[in-house]
């Protein structure tokens, strides 16, 4: 019977360990941390807590902004000859795989890290090391901080691919990987952390990029002139014919594109709320708008209304729209969309005046794009949209539209000057460009070795 009573005591004392070791279900705190005393006159601050509901659409804005590189792959694929459909395709997927990387390791610590004086952040989140689970609260207050740090890792990959249709059929693949590190490392991360990064300087300032008219457009735009720069133009060009080979791909990119640019701005308000609702409806206000005003300005100007002119006015209005999406209503979308159109198709017509070969329009979209985006969110910000905002020239500020024409131009420089020195120093180590032979073969066999059609 003593042994019997033994056993039952032991068997309890399991149970109960136990009982004391599981984490009550639903619990997100040690249960020792749910109930917590006050001191004498004071209230305690409760911890920041995940709401599903954000994490949801911020994760899904995640994918859709993943789904535009591919996207992108598609729309300037189609627009390059054949021989180089597989070798441009590439230099838009192959980012997912590059920055991806560099993000994890330290772009993600640089961007939005503990600020170094206004300047970068530090690497105190080197590896991810303190990007946990939990939301923190100076960027995500109600996500956790891993789905903030993969949605921007999203605009991180796309924004030097952009970059690609500036000297595209004609870039050493070997070189182009080297140079997606240094740009992302010495362009886009010091960018962010300016523009969006706790500390940085221009957003100190009071300036407003709402989803990366400098960021992403600006600093792409303006890198895609330096490229097409110092590379040099492609060999025929103005001499032969180098039409689109299949404009179908190309308005399925641009219809990808379209889509994603839904998460793009939308899930920049990083909340499932009527922030991320308004963004989402100017978004597809503006690029609607300016696929009508390029088509009408191509019609008038050319005689035709073309598929590639409709894809590329979407773009166009898409590109407008983002630094702005955030503090706009439905009407100055309309309006912002519709000299977009305009504007870009005037922008890209002027390329052959200034002498350079930006082969598939980078910085009459993106360049241009982005700064009447920038310089229109000074006039068109109201803190009725959005009271985080300001509000712009048409609405008693003008001062706003000052600070968005400095920022733009320091983003200007800025992206011009460091890709122009890191280009002339792969230039002068790996070489840019591949070699005449290879070129005229095209870059899907002399770069991949194999071919975008088999026929």
């Amino acid at each position: 019977m003593k042994k019997i009573s033994i056993l039952l005591l032991m068997f309890g004392i399991l149970v109960t360990g136990m009982g004391l070791a599981e984490e009550p279900k639903g619990a997100t705190v040690p249960l020792q941390a749910t109930v917590a005393v006050s001191p004498p006159g004071q209230t305690v601050t409760p911890p920041p807590k995940v709401d599903s509901g954000d994490t949801s659409w911020l994760l899904i804005s995640s994918a859709l902004v993943m789904l535009m590189t591919p996207g992108l792959a598609l729309f300037y694929g189609g627009m390059v000859r054949s021989k180089n459909v597989l070798g441009t395709i590439m230099q838009s997927f192959i980012a997912l795989g590059v920055i991806t990387i560099q993000w994890v390791l330290y772009g993600y610590s640089l961007a939005f890290g503990p600020d170094i004086g206004g300047i970068i952040g530090s690497l105190k989140w080197i590896g991810l090391r303190g990007v946990g689970l939990d939301p923190f609260p100076d960027y995500s207050a109600t996500v956790p901080h891993q789905a903030f740090m993969i949605f921007q890792m999203m605009f991180a990959v796309i924004t030097p691919a952009l970059i690609t249709g500036a000297f595209a059929e004609r870039f050493k693949f070997k070189t182009y990987l080297v140079f997606l590190i240094l740009w992302a490392t010495f362009v886009y991360d010091p960018l962010a952390h300016w523009v969006w990064g706790i500390g940085g300087w221009i957003k100190n300032l009071g300036a407003l990029d709402f989803a990366g008219g400098l960021v992403v457009h600006i600093s792409s735009g303006i890198a895609a002139l330096a490229a097409a720069l110092v590379v040099g133009k492609r060999k025929g060009y103005g001499e032969e014919p180098m039409p689109p080979h299949n404009l179908t791909m190309t308005l399925l990119g641009a219809a990808l594109l379209w889509f994603g640019w839904f998460g793009f701005n939308g899930g920049s308000a990083i909340a499932s709320g009527s922030l991320a609702t308004s963004a989402f409806v100017v978004t597809h206000i503006s690029a609607a708008s300016a696929a009508l005003s390029w088509m009408m300005a191509e019609w008038a100007y050319r005689g035709n209304p073309t598929a590639l002119g409709g894809a590329s006015g979407a773009v166009a209005g898409l590109v407008a729209i983002t630094p702005a999406s955030g503090y706009v209503g439905p009407i100055p979308a309309i309006v912002i969309g519709l000299a977009a159109g305009v504007l870009c198709y005037i922008a890209i017509n002027l390329k052959n005046r200034f002498g350079y070969d930006d082969s598939l329009d980078v910085v009459g979209v993106h360049g241009v794009g982005g700064t009447w985006g920038a310089l229109a969110t000074g006039l068109f910000a109201s803190k009725a949209i959005n009271s985080a905002g300001n509000d712009g020239l048409f609405f008693g500020n003008p001062s706003l539209l000052g600070i968005q024409a400095l920022t733009v131009l320091v983003a200007w420089i800025y992206s011009f000057v460091v890709t122009l020195f890191l280009l002339k120093i792969l230039d002068r180590t790996m070489g840019l460009r591949v070699s005449e032979e290879h070129e005229m073969n095209g870059l899907d066999i002399s770069q991949h070795g194999e071919s975008g059609y088999s026929f």
